[in-house]
């Protein structure tokens, strides 16, 4: 192995980087101040690189969704392809939301517990308003600047339909657009090259703040979450995607690891979108231009870790903790509303907490104990993220599989490790020296392994 760290496979740059993260953050845990040092010297760095990654999302979502509706047209159904992600939407977490529900009445985490403390959780009701008013923003700047994904969905797919409704007219808008999409492409790699030096900032402070003895008291409820989301991870995406998707699912994983992998470190869906676009594309074959429609429709409400398994085992736990007996309709409320409460919670912050309330307030649970899981929030956000990135890549495969939108070749090729940036697009239209099409119409540059 080279021992120039720099000259590292990337995914070794990403590991080192973990294992120093944790070891500098059981040191300052143990001997440096915890909580205190963290927030002041690891925090800042690590909430830099996350906003680096979220200052990206929003023009490189509406850029990739106005470009690719038009191309939709060319591949296929819209209505028909909207339509079975959703679909597959709402089974995937139907099924993970089964399966917390399973592991938290066998492990039952909410019973011999004592007294503990809550911390304030406080949070606004989620209504069909809410959901209308972020589906349908009535100022778009401001959707955009308060990062309403779901929002700028909507006004992106609407805009793009109008520029392919004019025809010819609206051509030299699109081919803006359609740079502004390249330039973004462009930011968003440099970003992704500061992956291990933000993995360490944030796993470290992770680390640093909780510690081992923030776990005890809530051990069987954070050892439910993991084991829910290992089950979902390594049994239900598996099955769905060699049944369904008759594709290899360790493939899957194994091309699928670097945006999973953030995705657990950053906490962040909205972080991980620009790396999950890259990978759903240039490791898992979907077609690029119903890629760039599904991954970012699937980071605003598709949430298997927040919106399906947390508050089905949340919702057990409080029942427990609190000593309220639920019924079989109990539980199908908890499962129709960790379902369907995931569109209620694009577009808002905190989805998890808000999917909890959400799903309390159905089974008439008191709210008050929300606040006992809030100490813990952080350790288990990491699990959520990276099955909700799981989730939203999964989806993809499975309707690219069904409509002819899979290129095997690229799902079953090695996967691609970079250390560099694609070359420049060449001249649009023009063929590179290589005698590939130009950059501009190939598919998004990848991401290193």
């Amino acid at each position: 192995m080279n021992p120039r760290v720099w000259k590292w496979q990337f995914w070794q740059q990403i590991v080192l980087s973990l294992v120093l993260g944790v070891a500098a953050g059981a040191l300052i845990n143990n001997f440096g101040g915890g909580e205190k040092t963290a927030a002041d010297w690891l925090d800042p760095f690590g909430d830099v690189y996350v906003s680096l990654l979220k200052v990206v999302v929003v023009p490189l979502v509406f850029a990739a969704i106005v470009v690719s509706v038009g191309r939709l047209r060319g591949v296929g159904s819209v209505a028909r392809l909207t339509g079975k992600t959703l679909g597959w939407f709402v089974v995937t977490s139907a099924i993970a939301t089964a399966i917390g529900l399973t592991v938290a009445l066998l492990i039952k985490p909410g019973q011999g517990l004592g007294k503990l403390a809550s911390e304030s959780a406080t949070t606004d009701p989620v209504t069909w308003t809410q959901v209308l008013h972020n589906l349908f923003p009535s100022n778009i700047v401001k959707a955009m600047a308060d990062g309403n994904v779901l929002g700028v969905v909507t006004f992106a797919v609407l805009f793009g339909a109008a520029l392919v409704a004019i025809g010819d007219r609206g051509a030299r808008l699109t081919s803006l657009i359609d740079d502004l999409y390249v330039v973004m492409q462009k930011v968003v790699w440099w970003v992704v090259r500061l992956t291990p030096i933000g993995s360490f900032f944030l796993i470290g402070s992770v680390v640093a703040t909780y510690g081992p003895s923030s776990l005890a008291p809530l051990a069987k409820f954070t050892g439910a979450i993991y084991l829910a989301v290992a089950i979902m991870l390594l049994v239900g995406y598996p099955v769905l995607l060699r049944v369904f998707g008759r594709v290899n699912p360790l493939k899957f994983l194994r091309n699928s690891w670097p945006a999973i992998q953030f995705g657990f470190v950053s906490s962040s869906s909205l972080a991980t979108l620009p790396i999950a676009q890259r990978v759903s594309i240039e490791r898992n074959g979907v077609q690029r231009e119903y890629a760039n429609f599904a991954q970012p429709l699937g980071a605003t409400i598709k949430f298997d870790g927040c919106g399906a398994i947390y508050p089905a085992v949340a919702a057990v736990f409080v029942a427990q903790y609190t000593g309220v007996h639920l019924g079989i309709a109990d539980y199908a409320l908890i499962a129709l509303a960790a379902v369907i409460g995931q569109l209620g919670t694009g577009g808002t912050p905190g989805p998890a907490l808000v999917a909890l309330t959400l799903t309390l307030t159905t089974v008439g649970l008191p709210l008050q104990a929300v606040g006992y899981l809030i100490a813990i929030d952080k350790v288990i956000d990491m699990a959520r993220t990276a099955l909700n990135v799981t989730g939203q890549l999964t989806v993809p495969v499975l309707v690219a599989r069904s409509e002819g939108l899979l290129d095997e070749a690229v799902f079953n090729g090695p996967p691609k490790e970079l250390t560099s940036g694609p070359d420049e697009p060449a001249e649009q239209g023009t063929p590179d020296a290589s005698g590939e099409a130009p950059a501009r119409e190939r598919a998004a540059e990848p991401v290193p392994a």
